[in-house]
C-alpha cells in the first residue's frame, strides 16, 4: 500500500540504523549512571561563586611549599597538585577555603572505560567514530521525521499537546514519550554529530591568537593573593590555573576559564596576555556536558530516561509497523476495471480500511457480482461500472491519506461514461476533531458531481465498530437486493480471542430472554460498554453482545430469535461450558468518570451494561429509564436494580410497559423533563442502548426538551459528547 512520504522516511531510516541505535542507547544508559555516581560523591564543593582565586591560592600557600595547578572539573571538584612540606609532589581534592584535602583524585573504571570506547567507535577505532556520528545524525532525522508525524496526527502544530486518543499501548506512549523527550533526544544526536565533527578537526577554525597587552612597567612586587585579577575572579568561572615554573620574567600563571584564557604577570598581577575562546571550542565544551551528562544528576537522570524512550521507541516502533503489515491486506482483483459492475475505492493511511473494503469486496464476489477494488489515487473511468462504493479513512486535521490525496481532483478531471450511484462510508475516531472529514468532503465533491447520484447518506464507523459496520452493509445490501455474508472475524485482530467459562445462567423469561455470566479463563482487560463478539462453533456469523462488566465477570442478556443462530447456540450450553469471544473496546460507550450526573436509557436487552456500570458507581447520581413489554419482563433485572437502589449506586428508576400500560420508554422521558434538562445543565451525560427504533424516539424527546429549555440542538450535545449511544 501507499504510505506517506514521511512515514517511509521515518521507517526506513529506523530499520538502516536500529542496531547501532540500540547499541548507542544502551551503553549510552549505562554511561548516565557514571556522572550521576561521581555527583554523589563528597568532593563538590557549593558556593564557588562566591570564592575568589585569591582566597584558594592563600589557603594553598599556608598548608603548602608549592603549588603547580589547581583545576576545577564539571562536577565542582576542586583539585590541586601540589609539593608538600616534605618536598613531594601529590595530587588530590580540596577544600578551596582550607586548603584541606577531602579525596583522592576519582579514576575511570576499566568499566565505564569499555562501555565508553565502544558508545564512541565500536572498538573499530575512526571509523568507528565515523559510523556512530553518523548514526546520530540518522537519529536526528528520525526524531524529526516522528515528530512531524505526530503533528500530522494530532492534527497540526496547535494540536501537538492536546489529548491523545489510545488506539493501543505501543500507538499511545510512542506519541507519548516523543513529546516529552524530544528536546532531550534532539539535543543528544546533535551534540553527538558535533563531537564527531570535533574529533575529524570538521570545525571551523579552532585556533585563536593570544593577544598581547601592554602592562605598566613596576619594580613593585606584590603577593599573589593581592592580585586584582585574582581577587576579582571567582572559583565558578575557573577551568585550571598553571603556576609559573620559575622566577624568570618570562613564565607566568595560565589561567583557563570557560571562554577565556589569561597570562598573569607573576610579579604585579597585571595581565599581559588574553586569548578568547573560540565559538568550536565553546561549542565542544558545552556538547560534552550535555551529552555525557557531567556535572549534572538532574540531566543524567533525564538522559538515562531518553535512552530509555529510544529503546522504547524501537521495540514500539517495529510493534506497529509488525501489526500494521499483518492486519493490512493487499489489494488483488480476479476482475478488469472495465468489466466490473461494482467498483470500490479504499482510502487507508494504515491498512484497517482495506481489511473491511477487501471484506466488502469478497462478500460482493460470493454474491456472483463482478467486482473491482483500488485506491482512490487510482481513480480512473470505468466501462460496465453502475456503482462506487468509497472506504475512506481521514488522516490527522481532516486530511486524506496518502493514496487519496488525489481523489477530489481526478474526480474534476475524468468524466464518469455513465451516471453512476455512489456510497461513501468513513472511517475514524469521534476523539479526534475532524472525524471523518475526509469522508465528508469526497460525499459532498461527489454529490455537485452531475454524473454521481448519492445511492444512501454518508455513513460513518467510529473506532472501527463492527456493528456499525455491519448495519451499514446490511442496509446497503438491501438497496441493492444483494444478500452479504461478511465474516466479522475476519475484521478483528486473531490475538485477542479468549476462552470463557459461564458461570451462571438464568431461566428464559417470558419474552425468551435469559442472563448469562461469563469468567475469562486468563487475564483480560475489559469494563461494561464493551462488545463481546461470539462465533458459534462451524458457522462464520458473528453475533456482538454488550457486555456488563460484575466482579470481574462479563454478564450478557440475550434475547432467543427462533432462527437467531447465536441466541440458540448461547442458550444450549450449561453452566461451566466454555466458549470463545473475542473482546472488542467500545470506548465511546464507557462510564464517565467525572460526570455527576448521568441517565442511562435501554429498551430490552439494551439494560445488560448498565448494569455494570451502575454497581461500579460510587458517587455518581444515576437515573435508569427502561421501557419492557410486560411487569414480568423486569423479573430477569429486578434483582439487580433493586440492591442498586437499597445501596444508592442507582437514583432513581423509571419503567415503561408497551404491553400492560401501553406506554413507551419516550413518554416516560417526556414526563421527566425537569430532570433532563438539570442533567444537560449540569453537563450531565445521556447514554442510551438498545434498538435503533427507540433510540429515534427517545432522541426527538431530548432534542425537543435541549431546544425549548436549554436553547442547545442535539448535535451540540453529541458534539459536547453529553449524547452517546449503542444501539443496533
Amino acid at each position: 500500500m501507499t504510505i506517506s512520504i514521511w512515514r517511509l522516511s521515518h521507517l526506513t531510516l529506523a530499520i538502516s540504523a536500529s542496531l547501532f541505535i540500540i547499541i548507542a542507547a544502551i551503553t549510552g544508559l549505562i554511561l548516565t549512571f557514571e556522572p550521576i555516581s561521581n555527583k554523589l560523591k563528597p568532593y563538590s564543593i557549593t558556593n564557588n561563586e562566591l570564592i575568589s582565586i585569591a582566597q584558594t591560592i592563600d589557603a594553598l600557600e599556608k598548608k603548602y611549599n608549592e603549588t603547580i595547578t589547581i583545576e576545577v572539573d564539571e562536577n565542582n571538584f576542586v583539585a590541586a597538585s601540589i609539593i608538600d612540606k616534605n618536598g613531594a609532589y601529590k595530587s588530590f581534592y580540596i577544600n578551596p577555603k582550607t586548603g584541606e584535602k577531602i579525596g583522592d583524585l576519582l579514576k575511570k573504571s576499566h568499566f565505564y572505560d569499555f562501555i565508553t570506547n565502544l558508545h564512541r567507535s565500536l572498538f573499530l577505532k575512526s571509523t568507528g567514530r565515523l559510523l556512530i556520528g553518523f548514526v546520530s545524525f540518522l537519529l536526528f532525522l528520525i526524531t524529526i521525521t516522528g515528530t512531524l508525524l505526530i503533528v500530522k496526527r494530532q492534527g497540526g502544530i496547535r494540536n501537538v499537546f492536546s489529548k491523545i486518543v489510545k488506539e493501543n499501548f505501543q500507538q499511545y506512549y510512542h506519541i507519548f514519550f516523543g513529546k516529552i523527550f524530544f528536546i532531550p533526544i534532539v539535543i543528544i544526536t546533535l551534540t553527538g554529530v558535533y563531537l564527531s565533527l570535533e574529533r575529524f578537526s570538521l570545525l571551523p577554525g579552532t585556533t585563536n591568537n593570544t593577544a598581547k597587552l601592554k602592562s605598566n612597567k613596576s619594580n613593585k612586587t606584590i603577593k599573589f593573593t593581592d592580585f586584582e585579577f585574582f581577587k576579582t575572579t571567582n572559583l565558578e568561572k575557573v577551568k585550571k590555573i598553571e603556576f609559573p615554573f620559575s622566577s624568570s620574567e618570562e613564565d607566568y600563571f595560565n589561567v583557563k576559564t570557560i571562554d577565556n584564557e589569561f597570562e598573569i604577570n607573576q610579579f604585579n598581577g597585571q595581565i599581559i596576555g588574553h586569548k578568547k575562546q573560540s565559538l568550536s571550542l565553546l561549542g565542544s565544551h558545552y556538547s560534552l556536558l550535555l551529552h555525557t551528562g557531567a556535572g549534572s544528576i538532574l540531566w543524567s537522570i533525564i538522559l538515562l530516561l531518553s535512552c530509555l524512550a529510544i529503546l522504547f521507541f524501537i521495540f514500539s516502533g517495529f510493534y506497529m509497523t509488525v501489526k500494521r503489515r499483518r492486519n493490512t491486506t493487499s489489494i488483488n482483483n480476479n476482475t478488469l476495471k472495465d468489466e466490473a459492475e461494482f467498483i470500490i475505492l479504499v482510502g487507508s493511511e494504515t491498512g484497517t480500511t482495506i481489511r473491511f473494503a477487501t471484506a466488502f469486496k469478497n462478500a460482493l464476489i460470493q454474491a456472483n457480482k463482478a467486482v473491482f477494488i483500488t485506491e482512490l489515487n487510482m481513480y480512473s473511468s470505468y466501462k460496465n461500472a453502475k456503482n462506487i462504493i468509497i472506504f475512506t479513512a481521514t488522516y490527522g486535521d481532516g486530511d486524506a491519506p496518502a493514496n487519496a490525496q488525489n481523489f477530489i481532483k481526478l474526480i474534476n478531471l475524468i468524466e464518469p461514461k455513465r451516471n453512476l450511484n455512489y456510497s461513501v462510508i468513513g472511517f475514524g475516531s469521534k476523539q479526534y476533531p475532524a472525524f471523518c472529514e475526509f469522508a465528508i468532503l469526497v460525499h459532498a465533491s461527489l454529490q455537485i458531481h452531475e454524473k454521481f447520484k448519492p445511492e444512501m447518506p454518508l455513513f460513518k464507523i467510529d473506532d472501527q465498530h463492527l456493528s456499525s459496520f455491519e448495519n451499514w452493509k446490511n442496509e446497503w445490501g438491501n438497496l441493492n437486493n444483494i444478500n452479504l455474508e461478511i465474516n466479522l472475524n475476519n475484521l478483528l485482530e486473531k490475538d485477542e480471542e479468549t476462552i470463557f467459562k459461564i458461570t451462571n445462567k438464568s431461566k428464559i423469561n417470558i419474552d425468551n430472554t435469559f442472563l448469562i455470566s461469563l469468567k475469562p479463563t486468563s487475564k483480560l482487560k475489559f469494563t461494561s460498554g464493551d462488545l463481546l463478539a461470539i462465533t458459534p462453533k462451524g458457522k462464520q456469523t458473528k453475533r456482538l453482545y454488550s457486555i456488563a462488566k460484575i466482579d470481574n465477570t462479563l454478564l450478557l442478556s440475550v434475547k432467543k430469535h427462533d432462527l437467531g443462530i447465536c441466541s440458540n447456540y448461547l442458550d444450549a450450553l450449561n453452566k461451566n461450558a466454555v466458549i470463545e469471544g473475542v473482546i472488542q473496546q467500545n470506548k465511546k460507550f464507557h462510564f464517565p468518570k467525572k460526570t455527576k450526573d448521568i441517565i442511562l436509557i435501554a429498551n430490552g436487552t439494551g439494560i445488560a451494561p448498565f448494569l455494570g456500570m451502575i454497581q461500579q458507581n460510587k458517587k455518581t447520581r444515576i437515573h435508569l429509564f427502561w421501557g419492557g413489554r410486560t411487569k414480568k419482563s423486569l423479573e430477569l433485572y429486578n434483582k439487580q436494580v433493586t440492591s442498586a437502589l437499597e445501596n444508592k449506586t442507582l437514583t432513581s428508576f423509571h419503567v415503561a410497559y408497551s404491553q400492560d400500560q401501553q406506554t413507551y420508554i419516550q413518554k416516560v422521558l417526556e414526563s421527566q423533563t425537569v430532570l433532563v434538562s438539570n442533567t444537560l445543565r449540569r453537563d450531565g451525560v445521556v447514554l442510551i442502548c438498545g434498538s435503533l427504533s427507540m433510540q429515534f424516539g427517545v432522541e426527538k424527546v431530548i432534542t425537543k426538551i435541549a431546544s425549548q429549555e436549554l436553547n442547545l440542538t442535539i448535535e451540540e450535545l453529541r458534539k459536547k459528547k453529553q449524547i452517546r449511544t449503542d444501539c443496533y
